[in-house]
């Protein structure tokens, strides 16, 4: 029982360096495993892309390519939008020959080791027990891959390894790695720059809320301020060629932010809209264990007389530091809507990092005094029980994932090769329209520039959206059209080469091959057009378009069919 005591709880100053070790290679070695498991989903496959790749990867295969998706608005806004840093990073690996879709499904394993390596160091530096390190940074990978921002591998994946290395180095009180990982979240993902520099002028007040008066803090908070404020300076600076965010009393009079919707975000629910909402909410899906750290931590401080190990606890303030700065900067992006982008962003991920810590400590503690008062015991039976509970709890810090579907990594798998075949064969000029759901995969999967897709249909700049949503319209009305004429207007004016078709959205538009969410909730957002074609096929119409499908298919997989536009114009192919 000693033996077991001294090997979980010894505090790193009195545990051999090849204790520390251990736990260290531990934690790199699930954190491996968890990007293992992202990769066999990645590659289970020939055609898979994860989801938002498809939004924020698809155009850099122009680094590859320069000639790839010309004069294609929708890779033009999302590689305006793409942080510096970002597209920086990514350019790295393509100038090798790397697809960037292809590294994008490697990334989340690197970033998972380097937010691991620095969640182990927060951890030592709250608790200096290499349990605590383990657990610590167990936990948050465990809380990293039951969401998809992780292994997205877009921009927001490299805020977790920034902003534990700013944690870390604050922690320490070194000045110019930190300032460093404010830096590099700058060019990464800004809006948490914005926490960071929160977090700074937080940790000039005591627990009273009364200013401290060591001269250091201030300097300190000054120049990592100064850096904040000198890496936000571009954005803010910035005239974007789509004009400005949206507001938010423009928000809440379009469908596309209502319940259901594609972008939704208001919600008359209190607890859905302010607690659990995904764009406008506090929180989002936490291990088990988070949520118990969250509700136990308080009662163990109150109780820390009982827990031995609690002596040990450090830099406690930085929750309060870091949660303070999380739920202003929320607020604040609640009252400027979305000037800030979402609200969300400002605390989901602090929680979900922080929550990870409590777990762990609260864990460690308890182990510490269980064991602690398993020793002084001298019936067996209750030294059987003291380690049954550790055991216990081992079990539940470990396999809690199998509660969820782990990981999460949201990739989408491609039905339709052959028509991605074909079209990737067609001259890089062409333009593909579609409203089936195939669509938003043809930019990743062949390279080729379309229409419009429910993906790529963003409505937080009207000056990027306003177009998109008029591309909708004008493919709906003549989709759904009765008249010849109106099919071959739109495909001359609009330049459409391939037109696809899912026959069944012929006869309805509430079909999902996932038995899940219909496709007709993004539809349905546009009206009256969509409105006058349920209506058609409700009386059993014959729209216009299927009257092309015999004479000009080119190629067909399963219920989609591809035309040819030059075949529809009677031209010659």
């Amino acid at each position: 029982m000693l033996s077991l005591h001294h090997f979980l709880t010894t505090p790193v100053a009195k545990a051999p360096r090849s204790q520390v070790i251990f736990w260290f290679v531990l934690s790199l070695t699930f954190a491996v495993l968890f990007g293992v498991l992202g990769l066999q989903q990645g590659f289970r496959a020939d055609y898979v892309v994860q989801d938002d790749a498809r939004q924020h990867v698809f155009w850099m295969q122009r680094f590859l390519d320069p000639t790839l998706f010309p004069n294609d608005s929708i890779a033009d806004y999302f590689q305006s939008i793409a942080p510096p840093g970002y597209r920086f990073f990514y350019r790295i690996p393509a100038a090798l020959g790397i697809n960037p879709l292809l590294f994008n499904k490697f990334l989340p394993m690197g970033l998972g080791l380097i937010t691991t390596v620095y969640a182990f160091g927060i951890s030592l530096q709250l608790l200096p027990v290499p349990l605590m390190g383990f657990i610590g940074s167990l936990v948050l990978n465990q809380n990293l891959w039951v969401q998809d921002d992780l292994p997205s591998g877009t921009a927001r994946s490299f805020l977790y390894p920034c902003f534990l290395a700013f944690i870390y180095y604050l922690l320490r009180g070194s000045l110019l790695p930190c300032l460093g990982a404010i830096l590099l979240q700058g060019l990464f993902y800004p809006q948490f720059v914005l926490i960071m520099a929160g977090t700074l002028v937080m940790r000039l007040f005591n627990g009273r809320g009364r200013l401290k008066k060591e001269r250091q803090l201030y300097l300190f908070c000054a120049a990592g301020l100064a850096v904040a404020f000198v890496v936000l300076l571009p954005y803010a600076l910035e005239n974007s060629a789509y004009g400005a965010v949206i507001s938010a009393a423009e928000a809440r009079t379009m469908p596309e932010f209502a319940m259901k919707a594609r972008s939704a975000f208001f919600n008359d629910d209190f607890w859905m809209f302010w607690i659990f909402g995904k764009r406008s909410g506090i929180f989002f899906w936490m291990m088990p264990l988070s949520i118990v750290g969250i509700v136990l931590s308080p009662l163990v401080w109150v109780w820390r007389s009982r827990f031995p190990l609690a002596a040990q606890l450090r830099h406690l303030g930085i929750f309060a530091q870091v949660g303070l700065a999380s739920f202003g900067i929320f607020f604040a992006a609640h009252l400027l809507l979305f000037r800030l982008y979402l609200p969300s962003r400002y605390t989901q991920y602090t929680v979900q990092i922080f929550s990870a810590f409590a777990g762990a400590i609260v864990v460690t503690l308890i182990i510490d005094a269980v064991l602690g008062w398993a020793e002084h015991q001298t019936v067996p039976l209750k030294k059987t029980l003291a380690i049954a509970f550790v055991l216990f709890l081992g079990a539940v810090v470990l396999f809690s994932p199998r509660l969820y579907l782990f990981p999460k990594t949201s990739y989408v798998k491609g039905t339709v090769p052959d028509i991605y075949e074909f079209l990737a064969q067609q001259p890089k000029d062409i333009l593909v329209a579609s409203l089936a759901k195939e669509i938003d995969n043809i930019p990743s999967f062949s390279q080729r520039s379309i229409w419009v897709g429910r993906e790529y249909a963003l409505p937080y700049q009207q000056g990027y959206y306003r177009p998109i949503r008029q591309r909708i319209t004008d493919l709906i009305r003549a989709q759904y059209s009765l008249k010849t004429s109106e099919v071959r207007d739109f495909v001359r004016q609009h330049g459409i080469d391939f037109w696809m078709i899912d026959r069944r959205y012929l006869s309805t538009i509430e079909v999902d091959e996932y038995g899940q969410i219909p496709i007709g909730d993004w539809l349905k957002q546009f009206k009256p057009e969509i409105t006058l074609a349920t209506e058609r096929m409700r009386l059993g119409k014959t729209f216009a378009i299927e009257k092309f499908i015999r004479k000009c298919t080119v190629v067909q997989e399963d219920d989609l069919v591809v035309l040819s536009g030059n075949c529809i114009l009677d031209k010659p192919q």
